[in-house]
Formats: C-alpha cells, sequence, structure tokens
C-alpha cells in the first residue's frame, strides 16, 4: 500500500509571526518610554525654570567682570556646575519626548566628523588611551532630515559608551553605509525604502542578554551595568532615534556591542547652510511684552532683553497680557507656553490677536511637538 506526503511552505507565516512579535515588543517598549517620560518631563520643567537662574546670572556677571578679578573664577565654577545641571535636564526632556527641534537637510558624515573633531571627545578619549576610534564614512553618503544638536547627542552617548564598554586595549568603530531596501527584501519592522545607515561598534566585553532587553530605560546602565554618566544615555539615543522615524537593533556578544541605525534618507534634498549669527545684530529698541507664570524667567528675560537695547514689560498671566493689549501695545509678545492656573500660551494668543490682529509673538516652550505649539504656530506665533 503506498502513501502520500504532503509538504507546505510555511516560511512567509513564519516570517509574518517574527515580525508581529517584533512589532508587540516595540510596541511594549514605546508605551514604557512613553510612561517614565511623562514623569520625567514633568521634573525636567521644574527643574529648567529652577536652573535658568543659576546660568543666566552667573553668565551676566561673566559679561561685566574682568577675568582677573578674585571671584570671577567662582562665579565661573557655578555658571559651568549650572550648565552640566541644565545638560541632564536637557536629557530628561530628551527622554520625555517632544523636546523642541528644528529639523534640517544634514550630511550626517560631516556631523560625525564634527564631533569626531570636538573637544568633550578628546577629554573622553584622554581618559581611555588605550582604546582606539576609527571611521569608515561611504564618500557619497545620502543626506537626512534631522535635528543636528540631537543627532550629536546621540553619536556622543553611543560613542561613549562604546569607549566605556573596554577594559584595556580595544577600539570603538563608527561607520556609515547608503542602504536601499526592497519590498521583497524587507527586514522586520524596517519599511521598504532608501536609508542612512549608522553603526557603532565597540570590541568591549558585551552585554549580557537579560541587560540587553533594559539598556535603552532610564538609568539602568548606571544603576545595574556601573557606567559612568547621569544613566540616561541611552534612553536618550532610543528617543532621539524614534523622533527622527529611524530603527535602531543592538547585537551583543563576549567580542563585543553593535549599534545598528537605518535613518530615512533625503537624498533629493539639498544640505543647509550654517549660519553665523554676529551678537551686535540682536540690538535692538523696540518693546517686548514678557508673558511668563515664573517671577524669575520675567527677571531674566527682562535683564537680557535690557540689556540688548529692549525695553520691557513683565506680566504673570495670559489673562494679564489681554488686558494688557486693550490700553497699550508692544513690538512683540514673549509667551511661555505652560502657564497654569489660567489660559496657556495658545489661548492667550489667541485672544491677544482679536484685538491686534498681526501682533509679533514668540512662544517659548521646550515642547514643541504639543498640540498647543502646533496650534499657536498656525495662528501665526513664532517658536523658540
Amino acid at each position: 500500500m503506498g502513501s502520500v506526503r504532503v509538504a507546505r511552505d510555511i516560511t512567509e507565516q513564519k516570517n509574518a509571526q517574527i515580525e508581529r512579535d517584533n512589532t508587540k515588543e516595540q510596541l511594549r517598549k514605546a508605551e514604557k518610554m512613553e510612561a517614565i517620560g511623562f514623569l520625567a518631563g514633568g521634573v525636567a520643567h521644574d527643574l529648567n525654570n529652577i536652573l535658568s537662574g543659576v546660568v543666566s546670572y552667573p553668565e551676566m556677571l561673566l559679561h561685566q567682570l574682568p577675568k582677573q578679578d578674585e571671584f570671577y573664577e567662582h562665579i565661573k565654577f557655578i555658571h559651568d556646575s549650572g550648565k552640566r545641571a541644565a545638560a541632564v535636564v536637557a536629557d530628561l526632556l530628551t527622554v520625555a519626548r517632544g523636546v523642541a527641534t528644528v529639523r534640517e537637510v544634514r550630511s550626517l558624515n560631516a556631523l560625525i566628523i564634527d564631533y569626531l573633531g570636538s573637544i568633550e571627545l578628546k577629554n573622553i578619549q584622554s581618559l581611555y588611551p588605550q582604546v582606539d576610534l576609527i571611521s569608515n564614512l561611504e564618500a557619497d553618503l545620502w543626506n537626512i532630515r534631522c535635528s543636528p544638536v540631537h543627532i550629536q547627542k546621540m553619536l556622543m552617548n553611543l560613542i561613549t559608551n562604546g569607549i566605556e564598554a573596554i577594559d584595556g586595549k580595544g577600539s570603538v568603530h563608527v561607520s556609515t553605509v547608503n542602504k536601499i531596501i526592497q519590498p521583497d527584501n524587507r527586514v522586520p519592522s524596517i519599511p521598504a525604502g532608501e536609508y542612512v545607515v549608522l553603526t557603532v561598534h565597540d570590541t568591549g566585553t558585551g552585554i549580557a542578554k537579560h541587560d540587553l532587553e533594559k539598556i535603552f530605560e532610564p538609568f539602568y546602565t548606571k544603576k545595574v551595568m556601573g557606567r559612568s554618566g547621569t544613566g540616561l544615555g541611552l534612553a536618550v539615543v532610543w528617543n532621539i532615534v524614534t523622533d527622527h522615524g529611524a530603527n535602531i537593533d543592538v547585537n551583543s556578544d563576549s567580542r563585543g556591542t553593535t549599534f545598528i541605525i537605518h535613518f530615512p534618507a533625503s537624498s533629493k534634498e539639498k544640505v543647509v547652510s550654517e549660519k553665523n549669527i554676529d551678537i551686535t545684530s540682536l540690538n535692538g529698541t523696540g518693546s517686548i511684552l514678557i508673558v511668563d507664570d515664573e517671577q524669575d524667567q520675567q527677571r531674566i528675560a527682562s535683564q537680557m532683553l535690557g540689556s540688548l537695547g529692549y525695553s520691557t514689560t513683565s506680566v504673570s498671566s495670559g489673562e494679564e497680557a489681554v488686558k494688557f493689549f486693550q490700553g497699550n501695545s508692544a513690538d512683540l509678545v514673549i509667551l511661555d507656553m505652560v502657564m497654569e492656573p489660567g489660559m496657556n500660551g495658545r489661548k492667550t494668543y489667541k485672544e491677544i490677536i482679536k484685538i491686534v490682529p498681526d501682533q509679533k509673538a514668540i512662544i517659548a516652550s521646550g515642547f514643541s511637538e504639543s498640540d498647543d505649539v502646533k496650534a499657536a504656530l498656525k495662528l501665526g506665533a513664532g517658536s523658540y
């Protein structure tokens, strides 16, 4: 008696299941980071208000004092300490997402070269003289649309992480390449299209599997893995990558760790040239209304603008700002977006332009992606 064997190719089903699992894991990670980011964002907003005085007032004093003054170095120490604290807050805001970003078409290679020649990196390398830094950048790399300052922050964190992972002699490799992903040859979780791929590889001892799943969580690398810094470095990387619509993969074993990032390419767009601003061009004689619920912020803004020649008036709420325009005028309004209780910046500006339809205004906010900020910009406000 014969037998019949039936075979069925289930490769597609397996690939589909793998992609579904990857999508679920990405969603779980995104939801977790969003919850952590929400908490971090609230803390960062309060700290930012406090630190603005710690940084701004010493900065104004340093401009007024000669370097030979006996208090100059003490004030500079306060200023530098405040800036370091502000950098931590900036990382918290990045983790919180929605951090204010200006997207420009840039060459990733140029941003890498700029960071590789920076004083910050040289200071890090001086602490690890046995670690070599090697770059291999594709000559005709496509451009990407990005926030240059955040891409360099991402590079700093990835390279620093790689350097610190090496115990003794080793190397960190930074490379770029153009890549086209075809529809019939898709990488899981990465759509078909043109990509600029950044790879950062170190020859360190590797990351344990149970740690690998959590390295992008805030403070995990510091508390559990014993790395230096704030513990926010890789959390910042994850958020910057996500905010840019990019994808990050990590592979690690006893031979080292590799971070691979796929950035959507902007190959047909031209690179935006950087502009150098002469500080004297900021001087003026116009009148400015400052609207902020924090009196410290009012004083700092008023003194800085006053030093540039502008006359200023300050109010503490949106309601006061609207009342001001019922009998007064200003060439410009600087509006804080988050003011509690009462009207926020968007609602305030909406009421102001009912009185003065062509009123110029700047929204001052660390969160450029919020619905309120977008709505205010549509009404005609500028952003900062």
